[in-house]
């Protein structure tokens, strides 16, 4: 059996992606970033809240950065990408829009 076109396989892929798309609207399940992305936010606002909120972000951000260095980021700009987030949580708003395609009609 021959390998399909590379133009084929992307089309079906893309068929298979909407699918995919719309069957998790239609559930309402959150994706890996949308869970990662409340996850961050959560780590971020407790540290903050923390009685040494600089050390306890401190250390948040070094191990974000130990591990996104080990994939191959660089480490100064990890930590920029870091402190940029943190000063945007820093408000105590909650950061997020709502996602008015799931809520109730």
């Amino acid at each position: 059996m021959s390998r399909k076109p590379t133009k084929q396989r992307n089309a079906e892929q893309v068929i298979r992606q909407q699918r995919v798309r719309k069957e998790m609207k239609k559930r309402r399940r959150p994706s890996r970033d949308d869970l990662a992305r409340v996850l961050l936010w959560q780590i971020i606002t407790a540290a903050q809240a923390h009685k040494d909120p600089d050390r306890a972000l401190g250390k948040v951000r070094d191990s974000l950065t130990n591990d996104l260095e080990r994939q191959g980021f660089a480490v100064r700009e990890c930590e920029e990408v870091f402190h940029e987030i943190a000063d945007r949580y820093s408000d105590g708003l909650y950061p997020f829009r709502p996602k008015r395609h799931l809520l109730p009609s």
